[in-house]
């Protein structure tokens, strides 16, 4: 599957072409919609107070309800938009936000409205797609699973845990960053290879950058492994219990990868999200039409934790990258 994102975060719409899609995917909109809502903003207290209903239009690629394998396009429309919210910021880049690489980069031309095309409003037809990818893979018995594994320096936080640290960031006018753990389990073996582009590890990493206040990505044991001793961290082989034919490991500090080639137990990953960089308290930048340095204050809606509403983001992004290489080692239409 390959894909591309249209639209900003104040534009009309946003919306995804994509193609390589098998044909006959049966489109499950309880299950999509369900996955849609799960990111959706304005759902809950410790969210940004937008709310967009994320309801994908389909424009082409769907017939009965099912793909036909020709580009697939979705629109969402961009309903609840405070665009005044910006209007002090076109020529003071927000710290630590795209707003002054997008400047240099688009020669000040870029839409600085909400992010524009840089704002995790694109999430959205990132889960559409994903969506639609993990439907195909659960035909096939692979699944993904993603959950905060840890919130402002709490390892495998409780819910109430995760709900107060935001809570109280949002309190003071400050936001916290935290970690999404990914398994995904039921994928082959032998898939995948040492190369650039075709490496399963390297492949997750290109797409979990693509998320919005993604900073680091570690598998398996991770940065852990820079404490353990080679005879620690070697996961030994052994024979499967119920089937003699299948070869497993004993432990997973590989996390599923070896040589970028996956060897049959779960691929295991994890993200770090950045705190979100806005937040209401004041901070300096510089006027880039008077080149004076400056003070900034942030208005607008924002999430106080970026990591809260990206997990399924990242499910997507896991079950899209999955299914590519699951086509290109089975066929097209796997």
């Amino acid at each position: 599957m390959k894909y591309s994102l249209f639209g900003e975060s104040h534009g009309p719409a946003i919306g995804i072409v994509i193609e390589d899609i098998p044909s006959g995917i049966y489109l499950d909109q309880d299950f999509i919609q369900s996955q849609m809502d799960r990111r959706a903003p304005g759902r809950t207290p410790l969210s940004t107070e937008r709310k967009e209903s994320d309801k994908p239009k389909i424009l082409s690629g769907i017939y009965n309800n099912k793909t036909t394998g020709t580009p697939l396009c979705a629109v969402f429309s961009n309903d609840d938009k405070h665009s005044e919210d910006y209007e002090d910021l076109k020529y003071i880049p927000r710290p630590s936000h795209a707003d002054y690489t997008g400047w240099i980069r688009y020669r000040g031309y870029n839409d600085f409205r909400g992010g524009g095309h840089f704002s995790g409003r694109l999430t959205a037809p990132l889960v559409f797609a994903g969506s639609i990818a993990r439907l195909q893979l659960m035909k096939k018995k692979i699944f993904v699973n993603s959950y905060i594994s840890s919130i402002h320096g709490i390892r495998n936080p409780k819910e109430q845990e995760i709900e107060n640290q935001i809570a109280e960031a949002e309190r003071a006018g400050d936001s916290i960053g935290g970690c999404i753990a990914c398994k995904i389990t039921g994928f082959p073996s032998a898939i995948g290879a040492p190369d650039i582009g075709k490496n399963i590890e390297g492949e997750i990493a290109r797409a979990m950058f693509a998320i919005p206040a993604v900073k680091g990505i570690q598998f398996g044991a991770g940065f852990e492994f820079a404490n353990m001793l080679g005879s620690e961290a070697n996961d030994g082989f052994k024979v499967n219990e119920e089937n003699v034919n299948v070869i497993e490991t004993i432990t997973n500090n590989s996390g599923g990868i070896n040589g970028g080639i996956s060897n049959g137990m779960p691929i295991t990953f994890e993200l770090v999200f950045r705190p979100t960089p806005s937040i209401s308290i004041p901070q300096k930048s510089v006027n880039l039409k008077t080149m004076q340095n400056c003070e900034i204050k942030i208005k607008g809606r924002h999430d106080p934790c970026v990591a809260y509403r990206a997990v399924p983001v990242v499910d997507a992004m896991a079950g899209i990258v999955i299914l590519t290489f699951l086509q290109e080692a089975m066929g097209y239409d796997t």
